[in-house]
């Protein structure tokens, strides 16, 4: 078993923090997530939703997210949203479409000049990251914390936060294919040219691929020195990471940890949640073409 994970150290940290209950508030609890298996419309989508449950990804994040004490509960779910690839959190449920999850499958299965993601982490990379940022945003409403930068900005560090309390190696392969995804995303034609690109609530696919890497640069050094080494976050912007990290992390501590089980939590990241890197992956079925790309889903 691993050494006690950096989650516990942090919600410890952060364990005194808690702010006051409200005398009507709701007795918040742990296993408070609820999933759905919908099934898909698209026929198309059917070994998506199959593949989905026979490795129980729902359960599996159920499992991930336990540790969190919610005043009420929340549905995680997958289902067709009608062609659009998208991804979002609203009333109290987060939904992933499997117009996204066939979108990420089939960029697995290209090539990037972005190094060391192993195949099986440029899906499973962006799978944990889109479903961890909505769930962000699903915390920061149930939890009614405030922010001080944009919810989408916010909800990426979120979800990165977590995914670096991972064990070290399993870290390391979520935070490379997350970043990979949106490297592949940055090299497709932008929808809008000009400033216009800029207007979105989400950062641009290369903001949120810089974010990225600073966040993991700046907590774990050596874990991800060479990306910097290999020019894939500039020096300038790698000497400011370990104080970004450090602004996500009180954060965290002082908004987020107070409302999770401690004990929980480092029995969940002790776990190994990752397959082996040389699993090998099924190709995705060829499709008709079709040149859309996801509106900023994360």
């Amino acid at each position: 078993m691993r050494a006690c994970s950096l989650v516990a150290a942090t919600i410890l940290a952060g364990s005194t923090l808690a702010p006051a209950k409200s005398a009507h508030a709701a007795p918040a609890q742990t296993n408070a997530i609820e999933i759905e298996y919908v099934v898909p419309k698209d026929a198309r989508h059917r070994t998506i939703y199959e593949r989905l449950k026979e490795h129980r990804v729902l359960e599996r994040l159920q499992q991930l997210l336990s540790p969190f004490r919610l005043p009420r509960k929340l549905t995680v779910k997958v289902e067709g949203c009608d062609g659009e690839i998208n991804a979002w959190y609203e009333n109290d449920a987060v939904t992933v479409c499997y117009e996204y999850l066939d979108y990420v499958w089939r960029n697995a299965f290209k090539r990037t000049k972005f190094e060391g993601a192993a195949q099986v982490d440029v899906l499973l990379g962006p799978v944990f990251d889109v479903f961890l940022h909505e769930f962000g945003h699903a915390v920061f409403d149930v939890l009614d914390v405030p922010l001080f930068v944009r919810e989408e900005d916010a909800a990426d560090s979120f979800a990165a936060y977590i995914m670096l309390h991972f064990g070290k190696a399993e870290a390391r392969r979520l935070i490379l294919g997350t970043a990979y995804a949106y490297k592949l995303e940055d090299e497709e034609p932008p929808e809008k040219s000009g400033m216009a690109r800029f207007a979105d609530e989400h950062g641009t696919p290369a903001q949120r691929f810089y974010n990225l890497l600073c966040i993991a640069y700046g907590a774990e050094a050596d874990l991800f020195a060479d990306l910097v080494k290999k020019g894939y976050l500039p020096k300038d912007r790698a000497e400011g990471c370990a104080g970004e990290y450090t602004q996500v992390r009180k954060a965290f501590q002082r908004l987020i940890s107070p409302h999770i089980d401690l004990t929980l939590a480092k029995e969940v990241m002790d776990r190994d949640w990752l397959p082996d890197p040389a699993t090998k992956m099924r190709a995705p079925p060829v499709p008709k073409r079709d040149t859309r790309r996801p509106p900023s889903a994360r």
